[in-house]
């Protein structure tokens, strides 16, 4: 892969990276949610009030969404769907070169939640295996992340896996983050193919709303912090171990940089709306997606919504919505145009030609690594 396929382009002050791949392919993907399925105005209107959660649902678009027992992790999830794809394509294990796991809610702080799921996969030794940690934008980034590995050496095939469980990161009322999270997993299966195909992604971040969405404690900074839930100056009961998510930051960082980097993606790359079978972006919240269609003239028909009865499932919600359209149905060869943002604040649009006939029906499981649980020998 020369330095022809990378292109570094700017306007004004604003530069983006748009990275041209014609030798990776998205080849297969499966996903997997828990069997648990919770009814928001059932579960919450007790705890809120039934108008304000009808209201809530009114607004976000969330209906119902998937639960994890206590013992099931995102790596579990991603597993059981990794497990399937595999399967299901009849891949020989010694083919995979590399195995990436994007998740914000690892099994341990360590060791990478990736080489456990490289023992519990059964890969070679010659296959590499690392987690990234990142949410709603991190399933484009992991497209990146792993496509790059894999033009940059002999990698023949590669899984990008990405889940997360954060119903278990919210405290239980907290009416800005409990009722918006659905849990889920996914696999991705990408391998080199001689059909010039062609990935373009492009990328940004700003690190100065780091605080926008953010578990202060649990990890090494703020590691003294009380456990115990009091009232934030938000209205809502949580404590610094808990989710916390500035709403109205991320809703005007949402409805403005989403559109404008979508609208300079397509103008950078000779597109149009009309050039898209569809779109699938984060699951943030049915509002924020027709905002985002509004500003950049994109037809609802085609903006892909699953949200309704999954929840935001954060890292796994573009997978898992194209699973939910797409699953087991022969439709054939589709144009895509994919987008995540959230956390950090990152965020980021692929574009790419998929084979629908290789996205598989979502899975419902309540299984978990029995053999992962603390042992002291």
């Amino acid at each position: 892969m020369g330095l022809d396929n990378f292109v570094l382009l700017s306007r004004g002050r604003r530069v983006v990276l748009y990275f041209q791949l014609l030798i990776i392919s998205k080849s297969g993907i499966a996903c997997a949610v828990p069997s648990t399925k919770e009814i928001l105005i059932e579960k919450y209107a007790d705890v809120f009030g039934e108008e304000n959660v009808k209201k809530f649902s009114k607004m976000t678009g969330i209906f119902s969404r998937y639960t994890t027992i206590q013992e099931q992790t995102a790596s579990d999830l991603s597993y059981e769907a990794a497990k399937h794809l595999i399967n299901k394509k009849n891949i020989q294990l010694a083919t995979i070169g590399a195995i990436v796991f994007v998740t914000q809610t690892p099994d341990y702080r360590l060791p990478s939640s990736a080489c456990v799921l490289h023992k519990r996969l059964n890969l070679s030794k010659d296959c590499m295996a690392f987690d990234v940690n990142l949410g709603c934008s991190g399933y484009v980034y992991g497209l990146q992340i792993l496509s790059s590995l894999m033009a940059s050496s002999n990698i023949e095939r590669g899984l990008l896996l990405a889940g997360d469980t954060l119903t278990k990161s919210c405290a239980p009322k907290d009416s800005s983050s409990c009722m918006l999270f659905g849990d889920a997993g996914s696999a991705t299966l990408l391998e080199r193919t001689d059909e010039k195909r062609c990935i373009q992604m492009g990328f940004r971040t700003d690190g100065n709303r780091f605080k926008a969405i953010i578990i202060p404690a649990g990890a090494y900074r703020n590691s003294d912090s009380p456990h115990e839930r009091v009232l934030w100056g938000d209205g809502n009961v949580r404590s610094d171990y808990d989710l916390y998510m500035n709403g109205t930051d991320v809703f005007t960082f949402t409805i403005t940089e989403v559109p404008l980097l979508i609208s300079e993606f397509m103008d950078k790359t000779n597109t149009k709306p009309d050039n898209y079978d569809s779109f699938v972006m984060h699951q943030a919240n049915l509002f924020i997606l027709k905002q985002v269609a509004k500003r950049c003239k994109i037809s609802m028909d085609k903006m892909l919504i699953s949200m309704d009865r999954y929840g935001n499932t954060s890292v796994t919600s573009i997978p898992l919505t194209m699973a939910d359209k797409y699953g087991d149905n022969n439709y054939g060869s589709s144009k895509m145009l994919m987008s995540g943002f959230g956390i950090g604040l990152s965020w980021g649009a692929v574009s790419a030609e998929v084979d629908t006939r290789d996205i598989y029906s979502i899975l419902e499981t309540d299984s978990f690594f029995k053999e992962g649980s603390v042992s002291r020998d």
